[in-house]
């Protein structure tokens, strides 16, 4: 027996590959793996049927897909659809001039909001004669905010006789419901109560005329949009009058998009009509207003919308950030991630008169100009495909929402909170999400950046800049910042942990050499210097120390002291730092991190495992609780023993289980709902620790419960930053719908129950280890520096068989599961393993299953049956 490995090469360019198990021999066909394994064999899908599961763009332009619904006066709302043809056509009259209140007529209210800068900056007021002053563009709000009843109250000089009268309201939140009473002997009388209101200018209409010198308008309820919960009331007319409507259509893209919208306008009435776009990720957050907008965050002009004035001649308009031609006025805000679009034929009243509320417009099409990654059957480098149809889809649609954060860093299109930076400008980046922060996060990097590898490796750039232009602002302490936002300031406690991770994951994938050798200095000083200032007596992180008690963490919670989650990505932080010190041969260190992870990960053991719950606590600092995102990276990082594992996963099971996913914490104790909400981003750890501890249908279940939930959800396909109650969006329509860090769906797929992941930088080495469940078969590919590594499985009756393709230069291990039973194993039709016991060199058992190592390139097909 020889660990040799030789080659031969035939006419028809098979290659013979002898390995050291007894002259077994290996055939590589060259063939593609569907066709050379198991799976053509077995009647299973070809390869190329992946191509179906793949939701990207087939190019950079991008068009509805359908009409949602039009309203108003639109006439062939479904040409947008096809351009080229017919016209879409919306019309509205000019409203008549609303009616004022005589001279002398006064305005008190029960409260005022201090005057201020403004969405606009420019100074403004809020007070309560604002309601009277006949200018849409002003506004009362009160000074109360979600605390009601609030009352503006209206006095003429003289007696008047009002049928009615209409509350106009701002777009920031109208009231839904309010009365209007009137003084009448010597008495408040109320006249008319409005509920369910939604109707930004609401006629009200009295039973009979009165006649009156004062009118109250009492708000008992408003509506929350995320722009404060207050009063706020544009203008009271003494009439009711109903509002022309604004003729609209709402298109429907299919799925989550990014990038700039584009409007071909044929042509428009000579009035200068205005347009206004708004976007939204899902219909239930669909209104007059976008669901985000970065001018609204930025306390900018846009209102909610992104604004433009159609000249009468027409133009093809690309939706850029900035105001129009006249320069101060018709604001649009550029980029947007969404599926929804509602084109409105309005205007801002303070655009006018550049933009008029009226008129007559002409468009011939609707299209995006899809800026992120687009990810064609051509374009991936792995792929993966199974029996089960919904985890193919799950596969697939976290391919996509990654797709949709891989996109350039541009000043006008990230954050408003300070998070532009000239070191990223113009660079491919990883966006933590397509819509909203549109900043790259290196937490997010630690599930976005697998699945970008494990898919589109050729641009595994966008990881490496982020991850270097992190490193190169470190602070002299030795922390380095989570993101760009406020201008790299932004103080988060678990962040440069995962930039150790997320920097191993990078070397281990790419290989590249390069990034660990010239950022190594910051990986030494985040954890030899920062990290030791936070700790305390006992060798755990303890947050509060070294001023940090006000830092956050991925979900900006308010937890202190001694956390588990914190301690437990310090030890996979440590044992991570250790291997990049090992691959560039600097052995002190990588054995000091290596014992540091050790007492690190007993000290856990000792203060943060709660044997009565049988879990580690969230934090050994008030209430009682167990989270998710600690018992599980407990379990990953190595620092739960299987005891500890089995029980936390269980009592996990016991408190967590909620039919949209796992929720991350075991009770309200942190804040209200925590126990009703679900991240994916701290799911997956869990799903990677119910695969390795052998609960591969505990994990499918999550997965199905979880992704399933988001698949068959509006916006559908693509996967949330979070679920709240009873599977809501977390936060409302703030909610990113499609989210990198939720996508770790692909990489446990892939690697765990596929089975196949690197274990040194570049593939040099890697192993297959498949964690079947009740899968039946499973085929992919993963991309590595070297070639793809192809991997394929079935599993029927007693046998199970697998095949590997493995590239040149690489050198591996295959693992087939033994389920509890005697089996044999056969390759080139030779027992490696039978009768318990080995038969060939580099055949051992291991942890239920048959380890088969030392092998080198080429296609290894091994048969795995249960004994009689």
């Amino acid at each position: 027996m020889t660990d040799e490995v030789k080659t031969a090469s035939g006419p028809n360019r098979r290659t013979v590959l002898e390995v050291g198990f007894s002259g077994a021999v290996l055939v590589a066909a060259g063939l593609p793996l569907a066709a050379a394994g198991p799976a053509a064999a077995a009647g299973r899908p070809a390869a190329g049927s992946w191509h179906r599961y793949v939701q990207g763009p087939s190019g950079r332009t991008v068009r509805p897909v359908r009409i949602v619904r039009s309203d108003g006066d639109v006439t062939r709302p479904e040409a947008l659809l096809t351009p080229g043809g017919q016209v879409t056509v919306l019309r509205r009259a000019q409203p008549p001039t609303a009616p004022r209140w005589p001279e002398g007529t006064t305005v008190e209210a029960s409260s005022t909001h201090a005057g201020n800068n403004g969405n606009d900056g420019r100074p403004r007021t809020y007070a309560a004669g604002n309601a009277v002053d006949g200018d849409l563009s002003t506004f009362w709000n009160d000074d109360t905010e979600h605390d009601f009843p609030d009352s503006l109250t209206l006095t003429t000089p003289e007696e008047q006789e009002l049928s009615g009268l209409t509350v106009v309201s701002s777009t920031d939140g109208v009231p839904t419901a309010f009365t209007v009473a009137v003084w009448a002997d010597s008495a408040w009388r109320t006249v008319a109560t409005v509920t369910g209101n939604s109707a930004v200018q609401r006629a009200v209409r009295f039973d009979t005329p009165v006649s009156t010198t004062r009118v109250r308008v009492t708000v008992t309820a408003a509506q929350d949009l995320g722009r404060g919960v207050f009063t706020r009331i544009n203008e009271v007319w003494p009439e009711a009058m109903d509002p022309v409507v604004a003729p609209s259509v709402t298109l429907d893209f299919g799925k989550v998009v990014v990038g700039y919208p584009k409007v071909d306008f044929a042509w428009a009435s000579d009035n200068h009509p205005g347009v206004r776009l708004a976007f939204s990720e899902t219909l239930q957050y669909l209104t007059d207003r976008s669901d985000f907008t970065r001018d609204d965050q930025a306390g900018g002009a846009g209102q909610g919308t992104d604004q433009y004035a159609v000249p009468a001649g027409g133009a093809s308009w690309t939706d850029k950030k900035g105001y129009g031609s006249d320069g101060d006025k018709v604001y649009a805000d550029g980029l947007h991630g969404f599926r929804y679009l509602k084109i409105t034929l309005d205007a801002l009243p303070s655009d006018a008169p550049a933009a008029q509320s009226w008129g007559t417009v002409a468009v011939d099409a609707v299209s995006l100009d899809f800026t992120a990654y687009v990810g064609t059957p051509d374009s991936y480098r792995g792929w993966f495909l199974c029996s089960d149809e919904e985890l193919n889809r799950y596969w697939y649609g976290a391919s996509y929402t990654n797709e949709l954060v891989v996109d350039t860093f541009r000043k006008d299109d990230v954050d408003p909170r300070n998070a532009f930076s000239a070191s990223l400008d113009g660079k491919l980046v990883l966006h933590d999400g397509a819509k909203r922060d549109r900043d790259p996060y290196v937490g997010d990097l630690a599930v976005s950046g697998r699945t970008l590898y494990l898919t589109h490796d050729e641009v595994a750039v966008a990881a490496r800049n982020v991850l270097a232009d992190l490193a190169e602002h470190q602070r002299d302490d030795g922390w380095i910042p989570p993101a760009s936002i406020n201008n790299y300031t932004l103080p988060l406690f678990d962040y440069p942990l995962w930039w150790v991770t997320c920097s191993w994951d990078y070397l281990l994938y790419t290989g590249d050499r390069d990034y660990a050798v010239r950022y190594y200095p910051q990986l030494v000083k985040v954890l030899d210097t920062w990290y030791p200032s936070v700790t305390d007596d006992a060798g755990l992180l303890n947050k509060g120390l070294n001023g940090t008690s006000g830092y956050g963490d991925y979900a900006f919670l308010g937890r202190t002291g001694r956390v588990t989650y914190y301690n437990a990505n310090y030890v996979q932080a440590l044992s991570d730092a250790a291997r990049i010190a090992a691959h560039l041969g600097r052995a002190g260190d990588a054995q000091r991190w290596q014992e540091r992870a050790k007492k690190v990960a007993q000290a856990i053991n000792t203060h943060l495992w709660d044997e009565s719950a049988g879990a580690y606590l969230d934090s050994a600092t008030g209430p009682v609780r167990h989270a998710q995102d600690g018992n599980a990276i407990a379990i990953t990082s190595g620092v739960a023993d299987s005891e500890r594992a089995a029980a936390a996963l269980a009592h996990l099971d016991k408190t967590t289980k909620r039919r949209y996913g796992n929720a991350f914490m075991d009770n309200d104790t942190l804040f209200g709902g925590a126990s009703q909400r679900v991240y994916a981003f701290t799911s997956y750890p869990e799903l990677v620790a119910r695969f390795e501890t052998g609960l591969a249908d505990s994990a499918i279940d999550q997965i199905k419960r979880t992704y399933g939930w988001m698949d068959s959800h509006d916006p559908g396909i693509t996967q949330w930053e979070g679920i709240g109650p009873d599977g809501s969006l977390y936060e409302d329509a703030y909610t990113s719908m499609a989210h990198g860090w939720s996508t770790g769906v692909l990489p446990a797929l892939t690697h765990q129950l596929l089975g196949a992941k690197p274990t040194s930088p570049g593939y040099a080495t890697w192993d297959v280890r498949p964690h079947p469940g009740s899968v039946t078969w499973a085929q992919g590919e993963l991309p590595t520096p070297k070639g793809p590594l192809g991997v394929e499985w079935t599993r029927k009756d007693t046998t199970f068989t697998l095949t590997v393709r493995a590239p040149r230069g690489t050198l591996g291990s295959v693992a087939l599961p033994m389920d509890g039973h005697r089996v044999t194993v056969h390759s080139g039709g030779r027992a490696l393993w039978k009768n318990g016991r080995a038969t060939a060199s580099g055949v051992r058992p291991e942890a239920g299953y048959v380890t088969v190592s030392g092998l080198g390139q080429g296609t290894h097909r091994f048969t795995l049956a249960r004994e009689s």
